[in-house]
């Protein structure tokens, strides 16, 4: 028996990434899975899982479309009759310094990352507090609440928000049985940092990816399983008294007080 065994769980950013890691861990669990994506690449996604002998279905929808998100969350319903768990984990990591972000930028990160996350709560929750019952699981991020960088400005800011939505969005639903928790990532290898590696130095990708990992105290890059664990833990009922909190999952990257330095403490005389 898998630990979400007759479960129902949506996905929004289910196409690649840790919402693909976060939908295939929960199927290979037992939980019938909905992935939403703005690609047409979700579907493909879908069929894939379907193919590896987990039940998958798909929905192209942005997750700024409110309104698509509520058509698709009740299809959900109307399909399996009930929506038990809710992984948003779509967004995007654009980095651009201050000066030369623009209003039309910041409105976009904050729109997709943070309003994202509000719209599919929104079409979620009245299923939820019908069953009193439901699992709600935020991706966040270790930048803007532990670490940034700059260039972050405008991602940073919306996952500060993220971790405040959650907590607030716990509190409020507590009485309907719905926990809500943040997962907190650092660098792990999606094809967004594969991406971001390849633009930095285009003609040798894997030195970015390297010297990142060697930076990590645990000296790799965190797997879209190991996120995706994570989030089935918080999808499962093994979290049942866990309600307002985050899991950072950076590989202890956020420990270190003195990256780089190669400062060490020495021997007393």
């Amino acid at each position: 028996m898998g630990k979400l065994d007759g479960k129902v769980a949506i996905v929004t950013g289910g196409a690649m990434g840790m919402g693909y890691g976060s939908a295939k861990v929960m199927a290979k669990y037992g939980a019938k899975v909905a992935l939403i994506d703005f690609s047409e690449t979700v579907f493909q996604t879908a069929d894939n899982l379907v193919k590896d002998g987990y039940e998958a279905i798909a929905f192209k929808v942005d997750v700024r479309d409110a309104k698509g998100l509520k058509e698709a969350y009740k299809k959900v319903y109307e399909q399996y009759g009930k929506i038990d768990v809710l992984v948003n984990a779509a967004g995007i990591g654009v980095m651009k310094y201050f000066d030369d972000a623009d209003d039309e930028f910041r409105d976009m990160t904050m729109d997709i990352n943070f309003k994202g996350i509000w719209n599919s709560c929104k079409a979620a929750i009245p299923y939820m507090v019908a069953a009193n019952y439901g699992k709600i699981v935020n991706y966040g991020s270790v930048t803007g609440i532990l670490v940034v960088d700059p260039g972050m400005t405008a991602y940073a800011s919306t996952k500060g928000a993220i971790l405040g939505f959650t907590k607030a969005l716990a509190s409020e639903f507590a009485s309907s049985n719905i926990l809500v928790n943040a997962i907190l990532p650092g660098m792990i290898y999606t094809p967004m940092a594969q991406k971001s590696f390849l633009e930095c130095c285009p003609e040798d990708p894997d030195s970015v990816k390297n010297a990142i990992a060697a930076s990590i105290p645990l000296k790799r890059l965190g797997t879209l399983e190991e996120a995706g664990e994570v989030a089935a833990f918080l999808a499962s009922d093994e979290s049942s008294y866990i309600t307002g909190t985050s899991i950072v999952f950076d590989g202890g990257n956020s420990l270190p007080e003195t990256h780089g330095t190669g400062w060490a403490p020495g021997e007393e005389e």
